[in-house]
This record gives C-alpha cells, structure tokens and sequence, in this order.
C-alpha cells in the first residue's frame, strides 16, 4: 500500500521537540507577558530571547533549506510543526516562520537574482530583517490582481511607482516591501499586466498612512500611500509582467500554511471545549452527557479531521511537484470556515466565561474572521472550485479530477 497517514520517526521527533519548546519556552514567556501587561519593547526582548532558543533547540528556520539557515522541511513536514506553533500566540514567530516572511522567503528563493537573495534574502532567514508583501488595494477587489490600479513606469535607470495599497500586513517596522504594480497598458492577457519590485523600507515615496483599526484591534495591517517611488530597475523581482505569477505562485503555498496554523487553533478550541464540557455541570448532568454539547463536539471533531486530511494530502501534493491549485483553494475555503464554527462552538459550551476575554476564545474569535476572505474569499475559491468541476466533467465526462484527483 503506498497511502500512509504517519509521519516518520525524523518528523516525529521534530513535531515533540516543537511541542516541548512551546511548552518550557514560549508559554512561560506569554503568561508573564499577559500577567504584567508588557509593552511593545518587552515584546521585542522577549522575542530575540525565544528566537535564540529555538535556535539552540534546532528549530530556527524550519521552511527554509539547509543552505540559508534552515531545516529544509517539506510542506508535509511543516503542518506538523505548523500546527503545534500555532496553538501559542508567539510560535511561529519565535521560529521565525510567520507570515508575511515566511511566504516572502520562499519568493525570494525561488524569483530572486543571486545578488537579491543576499540583499533581502539572507537577512529574513537569519532573523535580522521583516518583510511586507504590498498588493491589496482599497480601490478595487483584493480578490483579482488583474484591477491593480498602482502603476509603474521607466524612467532611464529607474522605475518611477504611484499608487494606494492597504492592508499591508507587518509594514511598520519592515526593512523592505514586494510591491506589486501595473508596467503594461494594454497586455494580451491581463493576467501578464503586473511586476514586482522589492522597495527598501524607509524610502521618499513610502508613506505609512495609518494602522488600519479591525474588529480586534490594531495589527500592523497598513494603509500605504507611494508617491513618484523611484527604484533602480534592478529592484524587479522576477521579469516584467510576472507580478501576477509570482503573485499566484507565492499565494498557494502561503494559503496552506494558514490553514497548518488555523488548524492548530482550531484543535485548541476543541479540546477547551471537551475539557468545559467535562467540568461544568447543569440541569441534573455534566454538560457532555447533554446530546445538545455532543453533537457540537461531534461535528468539530469531524470537521477537524476533514480539515487535517485536506491539508495533508494538498501539502503532498507540493512536495510531490503536482498540481495543487485546486486541492489548496478547496482547503483555504474549507479550513477557514471550520475554524470559525468551531471556536464558535468552544464559546457557546463556555458560555459567558468564553465571551469574556478570560479565556483565549474571545480573541480566536476576532481572528479567525479574517480567514474567510484573507488571501481569496469564501466566494471567488467557490466560484473556482465550480469552475474546476464543471470543466473536469465536460472534458472528461466525470468530475474526478476536480476532486482531489485521489485514487477512490
């Protein structure tokens, strides 16, 4: 048989070792935090103290080939530690495998000249720079690149850059940005209309126009104004009209590794849901023995698995060099939405104690909002996945192919 659900002994070892680090280093370092209200700087020292330790751990790094610093996993192998880091607020940071810089890490590996990859490259992957990845604009939908309104255009030596992006997660603070722009007028296709450049960070042209306030709160998700931005043209990433591209081949792999982390949270609140449920008593019984909390707890458990198996199997399918699209478009949709309901869930068995914030269910909450609509909404990843199952039976008369191309 060649379907085998278990990892091997090297990616057990390393999925323990995550779970020990998060237990002796990261969680002790965030109570202390929470408990004394730490400000922005404590943050930073904290941080710096657990980056150290997991590099002493063996952990630093954990995408990133052996040659720039790191522990060369493959996607498979990273939603195991994807999945342990993200049940503590600050774990993937401390191994430095958070986004935006963990999908701009593997852009620059695989668009980046020799001489782009030492200048940005090199200083992600050794902890001594952040990233932003600059495309979403509040004039037109984030969900098709192809309205991109910012354009560029040469001038000798330089590309001269207009425009208003918003939502540009981690910009404060981020030593460079992949800006995406429109450098072509009237292309054939206008999938091919977009470049990338890479922008230093600070720089005449940049403005950081505000923090964008959400649902919960403020987290570096930045309006940015770019006025007559110069940059030389060896600043493109990638060639011209490939914004778009890189774009799409930055975006698939980078939509898994969040579902890897939201199934981390999403685990957390089902076992804080089991756990109230087995302590809090009610109306003659503990509230597990009420079918009412059994079949929330049954539908969570169930679509966690579904959850796991989608993630698991498109992560194979990235290692293996196959097609992918349709596999993670189905995850990102599906996980996102499991991962709502089922903290939903956690706060209606916690009742009032998980709409407060003494418990980490509130927070969840505001967070995983974001997930349905961040990096594709619920309804263009529909309308693809339609459009991959229509087109699978009218080419082959089954719908096979469209779901999951799996041997059943």
């Amino acid at each position: 048989m060649a379907i085998d659900f278990s990892f091997p002994p090297e990616i057990d070892e390393v999925r323990d070792r995550v779970r020990r680090f998060l237990d002796e280093v990261v969680r002790p370092i965030e109570v202390a935090a929470a408990d004394e209200d730490w400000d922005r700087e404590r943050w930073i020292g904290a941080i710096v103290e657990m980056r150290a330790a997991a590099k002493e751990w063996g952990l630093w790094l954990p995408h990133m080939p052996a040659e720039w610093g790191g522990m060369g996993l493959g996607h498979v192998a990273m939603a195991a530690v994807s999945a342990e880091a993200a049940k503590t607020r600050m774990g993937p940071f401390a191994l430095n495998a958070q986004a935006p810089d963990e999908g701009n890490m593997h852009t620059l590996l695989h668009w980046a000249t020799d001489d782009q990859k030492q200048r940005y490259l090199a200083p992600l992957c050794e902890g001594r720079a952040r990233s932003c990845f600059a495309m979403t604009e509040p004039e037109v939908a984030g969900s098709d690149p192809t309205l991109i309104q910012t354009h560029a255009y040469p001038d000798g030596d330089e590309w001269v850059i207009n425009g208003h992006k918003w939502f540009i997660s981690g910009a404060r603070g981020a030593k460079f940005a992949i800006l995406i722009a429109r450098t072509e007028d009237d292309p054939e296709l206008p999938q091919a209309a977009n470049s990338a450049f890479l922008v230093d960070i600070p720089t005449d042209g940049w403005e950081v126009v505000r923090d964008i306030e959400t649902m919960s709160g403020s987290h570096n998700h930045c309006e940015i104004r770019i006025t007559d931005l110069r940059v030389h043209r060896d600043q493109m990433l990638g060639g011209r009209g490939q914004g778009h591209l890189l774009g799409q081949a930055r975006l698939g792999p980078a939509r898994l590794a969040h579902c890897m982390r939201w199934i981390g949270q999403a685990e957390v609140a089902l076992d804080m849901m089991v756990d109230r449920s087995l302590d809090r008593y009610a109306h003659g019984s503990l509230l597990a023995e009420k079918q009412g909390i059994q079949w929330m707890i049954a539908d969570s458990a169930m679509e966690l698995y579904q959850a796991k198996l989608m993630v698991l199997h498109a992560a194979y399918l990235i290692d293996g060099g196959m097609d992918f699209t349709s596999e993670v478009s189905m995850a990102k949709h599906f996980v996102a939405n499991a991962l709502n309901r089922i903290v939903d869930r956690a706060i209606q068995v916690h009742g009032a104690l998980g709409y407060s914030t003494d418990t980490p269910l509130a927070h969840m909450a505001q967070q995983a909002r974001w997930a349905r609509f961040a990096d594709g909404a619920d309804e263009v990843h529909q309308m693809r996945i339609a459009q991959r199952t229509i087109a699978a039976y009218t080419d082959h008369g089954t719908t096979k192919a469209a779901t999951g191309k799996l041997p059943l």
